[in-house]
């Protein structure tokens, strides 16, 4: 069954648990819905995780609309969300919704997912005036990971966590049909998704949220510059991949592949 965001809603009210992968390409998207997953996201991590950046600051909208689109091809059901990327929409409404109608039209996304609370709210409704469902991110955002001075847990503060309830309100008041909670903690996190009738989906946000999402490469292994406290590693693929590469050297140059089996006659 096609996932969307009705669906999505109607498993938060339904007590059932949200599952959601970040990918970045055809084949992994088509090996991923395959399986059932509800949500797949094409995340502006692909600065970090395929395009070998820093950080998510220096993802443009087209590299967001190009990955979309292999995504999208091999998509076989999952609710298919974009990453607007940093400075995609937070200088002006119309820059805002020209960028996200450029996601849907072009990339083939369902819906946007956009980083910040209040502060961002009038482009959120404009989006959404534009019939574009939006998800929100709030807690550790990466595009503002200059400003929080590195990957840290965000919300421990009372003040801290007054403000995320009060932009995850603002965020479910405007229209925003789930939020993303990076990096809270566990307890707080429980607060929030107790909170809000919207679904929360978290990553490293503990147990009690409405969904967990993870990026494919973490999970896998293949990915491996760092790997966060949050990420469960459910194979090591790179490994895999490394002693593949391996072997096939050692084949060449001893020359045993191509074999006969290999060749034309």
């Amino acid at each position: 069954m096609k996932k969307t965001v009705s669906t999505i809603a109607e498993m938060k009210r339904g007590g059932q648990k949200i599952s959601m992968l970040t990918c970045y390409d055809y084949t992994m998207s088509k090996l991923i819905s395959s399986q059932g997953i509800d949500i797949l996201l094409v995340g502006d991590s692909l600065g970090n995780v395929k395009l070998g950046y820093e950080n998510t600051i220096p993802v443009t909208i087209e590299d967001m609309i190009y990955h979309t689109k292999t995504v999208k091809r091999g998509n076989a059901g999952a609710l298919l969300v974009t990453d607007m990327p940093f400075m995609s929409y937070e200088i002006s409404v119309q820059d805002a919704v020209y960028n996200a109608a450029r996601l849907i039209k072009e990339g083939g996304a369902e819906a946007v997912k956009v980083e910040g609370g209040i502060e961002i709210i009038d482009k959120v409704k404009a989006i959404l005036d534009a019939k574009i469902p939006v998800m929100g991110h709030l807690g550790l955002t990466p595009q503002a990971i200059n400003k929080f001075g590195g990957f840290k847990v965000q919300a421990r503060e009372e003040g801290a966590q007054k403000k995320l309830i009060e932009d995850a309100k603002a965020l479910e008041d405007a229209g925003v049909f789930s939020i993303v909670l990076e990096a809270i903690t566990e307890s707080f996190a429980k607060t929030v998704a107790e909170t809000l009738k919207i679904p929360v989906i978290g990553i490293g946000a503990g147990r009690y949220c409405d969904g967990q999402v993870l990026v494919i490469d973490d999970i896998l292994g293949t990915f491996t510059d760092f790997t966060p406290k949050f990420v469960k590693k459910y194979a090591n693929v790179g490994e895999t991949v490394k002693e593949a590469v391996k072997n096939y050297i050692n084949e060449v140059r001893d020359g045993k592949f191509p074999s006969e089996e290999n060749t034309y006659k």
